[in-house]
């Protein structure tokens, strides 16, 4: 065998070996939540004086929820003597307005709510929690993203969590308003749903470190301030201070049986917008944490789950690398062993069970522990493999940009205030407009996805002329849909359909 042969064999090798670990890590989590779920966290107490809570609501241009959100946070039930309500509003546009009316009209109605604007958004969604915290008078802080609807109980039901002086912070799951709008949101929501049954549920409550999700949670105040307080030195501020924390000593408690709704990106550019930043932070984090982790006093266990959580996110590259190298491994029918013996199957059928199947064992568990119904995520399935691959090039972006320091604005995902409803662009009352962003520089990604469709076509071909390839025709053609769906989407992201641009006149004309 060629020296160039053996190379690219070893390293094709050492890819599958990777994505494979991190498939067995998927069951461990399983494994983990099965062994756990019966855990559930109970208050050591009850506050006989409720505590004072400040509720953040950090907002920037969200001119279609801003006044949704402010609405129904002050329909939250808790004394009003005890509750401090903060619009951290960074907005460049009508939102600024919407927010301040609203702002009037609730503190007219003896809400005790203030509205806090920046100009410069310093440090984005971080800058802005942490000059809230300048005025906030609450020894809890409460965060809520503008697209979120907080249940009126939220406060009265997470509370008294902080009886236990160690705990930091109670985390509630979120919920999905819009899940069953497209193929795209359904997708989303049983990929979070896993996040939240499985893995927050197997760390949680198995004593592992676990992350803070940005919003429908609560911290103690102290705890914040004795982490370091903000940082905006990655893009996902809510995990490095929920590292920070626990490495100090703080506990974390999650309620998956308190949902806290939200809205779900319904089109594919602000889909891959929140997932190239959740990527991105998520390495940089790697970076930030992952020695300070391994080189503290946490149990084996905990350092173990962290290297994992932590560097999840690089399975991006690895699954990206595989795709690439599919065309010269079919030519040279690269693995370690030969094909045809038993050795070859067993080496096939291991790669097939923890690279595929964990995933579906995973999700299945998410939907089951959620829903009841395990069976739900099976049709989804091939389209959220075909997803998950289609996201690999700009998420492959996302890390090599973390890696290499580089640094990027924090973009918002944009929230058009759909509400939970099949047919929620068609009616819903507050937007459903989908405005085009502004012009910005030229972005490659889709293209280099489109390609990749392509190149998937031309594996599928060479499949057909070789049977030994036939296997894996199946998987190859979920790839090239996955290519394409992400990269048209994205390309026809800037399209408003007529009825949007209708409807979109007439709210700028009022």
């Amino acid at each position: 065998m060629e020296l160039a042969e053996k190379i690219f064999m070893t390293v094709y090798t050492i890819f599958l070996v990777v994505v494979s670990v991190y498939g067995l890590h998927r069951y461990t989590l399983v494994y983990l939540y099965w062994r756990h779920r019966h855990k559930a966290h109970k208050p050591l107490g009850h506050f006989d004086d409720l505590p004072l809570v400040t509720i953040q609501l950090p907002m920037f241009n969200e001119r279609f929820v801003a006044k949704r959100i402010i609405e129904r946070t002050c329909e939250i039930d808790y004394p009003r003597d005890k509750l401090q309500i903060q619009v951290l509003d960074d907005s460049t546009d009508d939102t600024v307005e919407i927010a301040m009316q609203c702002v009037e009209q609730m503190r007219e109605r003896g809400i005790n709510i203030e509205f806090v604007h920046r100009e410069d958004r310093m440090g984005f969604k971080a800058g802005a929690l942490e000059n809230g915290m300048k005025t906030a008078t609450g020894e809890f802080i409460s965060i809520f993203d503008a697209d979120f609807l907080p249940e009126p109980t939220f406060l009265m039901d997470t509370v008294h969590h902080f009886t236990d002086p160690k705990v930091c912070v109670v985390q509630s799951r979120w919920d999905h308003l819009n899940r069953n709008d497209s193929l795209l949101t359904k997708s989303q929501a049983i990929f979070l749903d896993g996040h939240f049954a499985i893995e927050h549920v197997s760390r949680n409550r198995s004593g592992r470190f676990m992350s803070f999700n940005g919003t429908g949670g609560t911290w103690r105040r102290i705890a914040i301030e004795d982490a370091g307080g903000w940082c905006h030195d990655t893009l996902t501020e809510d995990l490095d201070l929920s590292y920070r924390a626990q490495l100090k000593g703080w506990k974390f408690v999650f309620l998956p049986e308190m949902v806290s709704p939200a809205e779900l990106p319904p089109e594919m550019a602000a889909f891959k917008a929140q997932q190239f930043r959740w990527t991105k932070g998520g390495a940089q984090n790697a970076v930030k944490l992952l020695p300070k982790v391994m080189m503290s006093n946490v149990p084996f266990k905990v350092k173990f789950e962290a290297f994992f959580h932590l560097t999840g996110f690089t399975l991006h590259i690895f699954m990206f690398g595989l795709v690439l190298m599919m065309f010269p491994a079919m030519y040279l029918q690269c693995l370690p062993v030969e094909d045809g013996t038993v050795w070859r199957v067993i080496v096939d059928s291991s790669v097939f069970a923890l690279a595929t199947m964990s995933a579906t064992v995973f999700y299945c568990a998410g939907q089951g522990a959620i829903t009841g119904n395990w069976r739900m995520p099976l049709k989804y399935l091939p389209v959220m493999m075909a997803l998950g691959v289609g996201l690999c090039v700009s998420n492959t972006k996302a890390i090599i940009e973390a890696w290499l320091g580089q640094k990027s604005a924090f973009i918002r995902t944009p929230k058009y205030g759909v509400e939970e409803s099949p047919t929620a662009y068609a009616d819903h009352s507050v937007s459903e407009v989908v405005i085009a962003p502004k012009k910005r520089k030229f972005n490659w990604v889709p293209y280099v996805e489109f390609a990749m469709g392509i190149y998937m076509l031309v594996c599928i071909a060479c499949c057909i002329l070789d049977y030994r390839s036939a296997l894996i025709a199946p998987f190859l053609m979920m790839f090239a849909f996955g290519f394409f769906y992400v990269s048209v989407g994205s390309l026809l992201a800037n399209r408003v359909p007529k009825r949007f641009r209708a409807k979109a006149a007439v709210q700028e004309a009022e």
